[in-house]
């Protein structure tokens, strides 16, 4: 198991205010907490009913830079017990994975990982299972105990192959070995069956009923301005995911019909306007942008040239802050509903990430110690 994300949220990098005492630790249950699904997993494990694990061993994989924390929560946890190895260290998870099968004589394609970074810069799932490892990306970490039954279940049943990943979704990606340039640059139409704003993907259905819905993200709109919504006709052109392996929509652009009563707009100077912008990412822009939350810098100063007042355009990030959910714990703390939660979530309608999607006025700026 990874750490991070995956058996505890939320990521001890984010303990910023943590960082900043000295000799401080994070306290179990309070700064840093187990998933549900994880506790659920590791009471199944030390139970040990009907003696289903009695030949499995347990290991972590982290390559946490808080390297004294991690070990000291799995004390706190009380779960280090559990964890036949343990490996924690900076760098990446092919060292910790070759001292595992070094040290326990278990070969790769015997042993199952959990990790909630699939691919790209930090990525561990897609470098680990060309190993021959399998494994499983658990993007909100192991949150429920059926994500963990569900890929146990696939390794029952997995033929050993390399470069094998099991989704979040419990769907499994076979990655290709070599990749494969060789997709037609034919344009297709299809619908957007469905789109996810906050998340900045989608689904295109197109073909015939046998045809499976093509994956697209935002960054694949071939403009940054272009707003796409459910129902929404595209063209398109399908491409490999040359990090997941798996087919996808490139080039999506919006198939425009009568064009010609269009309304015209100049960018002429009448029609524009100069002004300060700054970026965040949801769900904290949908959350200020909808006038729930007030803006903190807190350890920042960029405003502190600005005077009270001072307008400023709110960019939308592409990303989402990967908090682990706390935000909606302190909504749903303040008596807000699931509904309501969503609502104040969602950017106003029109709109969505990579845009200027509201005006702020900024309050009052000043310094202030960690103290007061």
């Amino acid at each position: 198991f990874d750490l991070d994300n995956t058996l505890w949220t939320p990521e001890l990098y984010q303990l910023r205010s943590l960082q900043r005492q000295k000799n401080a630790m994070p306290r179990a249950g309070i700064d840093v907490d187990l998933f549900p699904g994880a506790r659920a997993v590791i009471d199944s494990i030390r139970s040990d009913e009907g003696g289903r694990w009695s030949n499995v061993r347990f290991a972590v994989a982290s390559r946490t830079k808080s390297v004294e924390w991690a070990h000291h929560l799995l004390d706190q946890f009380g779960i280090r017990d559990i964890f036949d190895h343990v490996e924690i260290f900076p760098g990446d998870k092919i060292a910790h994975f070759n001292n595992l099968r070094e040290k326990s004589g278990i070969p790769f394609e015997r042993m199952i990982f959990f990790d909630d970074a699939r691919h790209g810069r930090y990525g561990n799932c897609v470098p680990v299972s060309r190993l021959g490892v399998l494994s499983v990306h658990t993007p909100g970490g192991l949150h429920c105990e059926t994500i963990f039954h569900t890929a146990m279940e696939r390794f029952a049943t997995w033929d050993g192959r390399p470069s094998t990943v099991v989704e979040h979704d419990g769907s499994v990606t076979e990655l290709p070995h070599e990749e494969d340039d060789n997709l037609s640059n034919e344009r297709r139409t299809g619908k957007v069956a469905k789109f996810f704003d906050e998340r900045g993907f989608g689904f295109i259905r197109y073909g015939d009923r046998g045809t499976k819905d093509l994956f697209f993200h935002v960054r694949s709109l071939m403009s940054d301005t272009e707003v796409i919504d459910v129902g929404d006709e595209v063209s398109f052109v399908i491409r490999n995911d040359k990090k997941t392996g798996k087919k996808m929509a490139a080039e999506v652009q919006s198939v425009k019909a009568g064009s010609s009563d269009a309304e015209s707009v100049t960018n002429s100077d009448d029609n524009t306007v100069d002004m300060r912008v700054f970026s965040m990412n949801n769900p904290f822009a949908a959350l200020l942008a909808n006038g729930h939350k007030t803006l903190e810098t807190r350890n920042g100063t960029m405003f502190v040239p600005y005077p009270e007042g001072t307008k400023f355009l709110l960019h939308v990030g592409r990303r989402i802050y990967p908090d682990g959910d706390r935000h909606i714990d302190v909504m749903k703390s303040g008596g807000l509903s699931d509904a309501a939660i969503n609502k104040l979530k969602s950017l106003p309608q029109g709109y969505g990430r990579g845009q200027a999607v509201a005006i702020l006025e900024i309050g009052k700026t000043f310094e202030t110690t960690l103290a007061e």
